[in-house]
């Protein structure tokens, strides 16, 4: 599916719902899509994305674009978005979503409604391109365990990632909504690789755990942005 956005100042939002479930690996190229959670192996052919988990928000036959969910900065958003004016309060930190548009906007939210012009990624997990539904969101009393705002984003070109899957680049999960807001994102990789190699070595994971076209050419500056 592709997102569409009538902006060039886009935002996208995830609104995800549910308990932390087992999520089930893929290394099935053709099943990659949106929703799925790309976990870099322990010696990843690109060092800048060592120990990463990124969600992917999009994937067509342009590419795929994606976030880092664990990757927190010590820099709270009202900081980031200081000339904005819209996050005067919020002392929660900002996260690295990746290396392309850095100052870029994106955010991911979580709700069990879907909001209204929402585009539905996987699940109850949507993308919305308003700066205005950020703006409320902002103002909103959402927390960290439903609201999280991320500098940048991972890009891919056509055919980059299935090639990247191929070669053992990264292993694939299925989406997880309390991994993406989990409390404690700097130790999701440690969790997750440690899933993978269970799953790889025959034993069953126990206990808790632990998409490029149109958002990538639209994903714009937001004025004001610093870390």
């Amino acid at each position: 599916m592709r997102l569409q956005f009538s902006r060039l100042l886009c935002f996208a939002f995830a609104f995800l719902g549910g308990a932390l479930t087992a999520s089930t690996q893929t290394m099935h190229v053709a099943e990659l899509k949106a929703g799925q959670l790309l976990v870099a192996p322990r010696d990843p052919p690109d060092p800048h994305f060592a120990e990463t988990v990124i969600l992917l928000v999009q994937h067509d036959e342009e590419g795929a674009v994606g976030l880092m969910i664990n990757r927190r900065t010590r820099v709270p958003i009202s900081e980031a978005l200081d000339r904005s004016g819209v996050a005067n309060g919020r002392s929660e930190p900002i996260y690295m979503g990746g290396p392309v548009e850095l100052s870029g906007v994106l955010a991911l939210l979580r709700s069990h409604s879907a909001p209204e012009d929402a585009t539905q990624i996987f699940a109850d997990v949507y993308a919305i391109s308003t700066k205005s539904l950020l703006e409320k969101t902002l103002a909103s009393k959402a927390d960290s365990s439903q609201f999280r705002v991320y500098l940048g984003y991972c890009g891919w070109g056509a055919g980059q990632l299935e090639n990247e899957v191929k070669r053992g680049g990264w292993h694939v999960f299925d989406g997880d909504a309390s991994l993406v807001f989990d409390s404690d994102p700097a130790t999701v990789w440690q969790r997750l690789i440690a899933r993978t190699e269970m799953q790889l070595a025959g034993v069953p994971a126990l206990g808790r755990a632990g998409r490029n076209g149109a958002l990538r050419r639209e994903a714009s500056s937001y004025s004001g942005l610093r870390f």
